[in-house]
C-alpha cells in the first residue's frame, strides 16, 4: 500500500468525511442538482456502459450513472465515504481503494471500463506526486480510445500546468478541454477545467 496518505486525509479536520456525507444528503434532500457530471458522461457512451466514478465520495456521480441504466463501479480511498455511497446508492459495485494502486482485475473485475470519471477536485486530493501515477493506473482500465474525464479547480492545490505534465508522464493526451461541466468553453480565465483524455 502507498506510504504516503492522500491530502484529504492530512489537510482536513477530524469528522470532515461525516460532514462531507452530510453535505450532499441535504443538498439531494434539498433537490438540488447533483448529476451534472453524469449526464456529461451519459452523453459520450453506450447503453449499458461500463463506467468507473473514481474517486467516487459518498456515490452521488455513480449513482445517477446507475439510474441512468450504465453499470458503474466506484472507488474511493475513504471507508466512510464508501459507505455512505452503498448505504444511500445501492446498485453499483463502491469499493475502497487507493487509486494510484488501482488493480481492479485482482478484485474480479477484469472488464475494462467504456468511460472513467474524476469528479469533485479528485485529482487535485490525490498525494502530492502522485499524479501521473494515478492518471496511469486509470488509463489500464479503459477500452481503447474511450475516455478518461478529469474536472478539477484549478485554483487548488494543482495547477494547469502540473495536470498536463501528468497527464502527458501517464502516456496520455487531452482531447477536449472545457471550462464547465455543462460544456462551455474552455478559457485561460476559467478557474474551472473539464479535460477529456485519450491515450497518446
Amino acid at each position: 500500500m502507498s506510504t504516503t496518505p492522500p491530502r484529504w486525509l492530512t489537510d482536513t479536520e477530524p469528522g470532515h468525511s461525516q460532514w462531507y456525507i452530510e453535505r450532499f444528503r441535504q443538498m439531494a434532500a434539498d433537490g438540488d442538482d447533483l448529476a451534472g457530471e453524469a449526464r456529461f458522461i451519459d452523453a459520450m457512451v453506450p447503453r449499458g456502459a461500463h463506467v468507473l466514478d473514481a474517486g467516487c465520495g459518498p456515490g452521488r456521480v455513480g449513482a445517477a450513472l446507475h439510474a441512468a441504466g450504465h453499470r458503474v463501479v466506484g472507488v474511493d480511498v475513504d471507508p466512510a465515504l464508501i459507505a455512505a455511497a452503498a448505504q444511500d446508492y445501492p446498485g453499483p459495485d463502491w469499493l475502497v481503494g487507493d487509486l494510484s494502486e488501482l488493480d481492479l482485475p485482482a478484485r474480479g473485475i477484469d472488464e475494462k471500463f467504456d468511460a472513467i470519471v474524476c469528479a469533485g477536485n479528485v485529482l487535485v486530493f490525490v498525494a502530492p506526486g502522485t499524479e501521473a501515477q494515478v492518471l496511469r493506473r486509470l488509463a489500464a482500465h479503459l477500452r481503447d480510445d474511450a475516455p478518461l474525464v478529469v474536472g478539477f479547480h484549478t485554483d487548488r492545490h494543482l495547477s494547469l500546468d502540473d495536470f498536463d505534465a501528468a497527464v502527458a508522464e501517464a502516456g496520455l493526451r487531452v482531447d477536449l478541454r472545457l471550462a464547465t461541466w455543462d460544456i462551455r468553453p474552455w478559457t485561460p480565465a476559467a478557474d474551472w477545467a473539464v479535460s477529456i483524455l485519450r491515450r497518446a
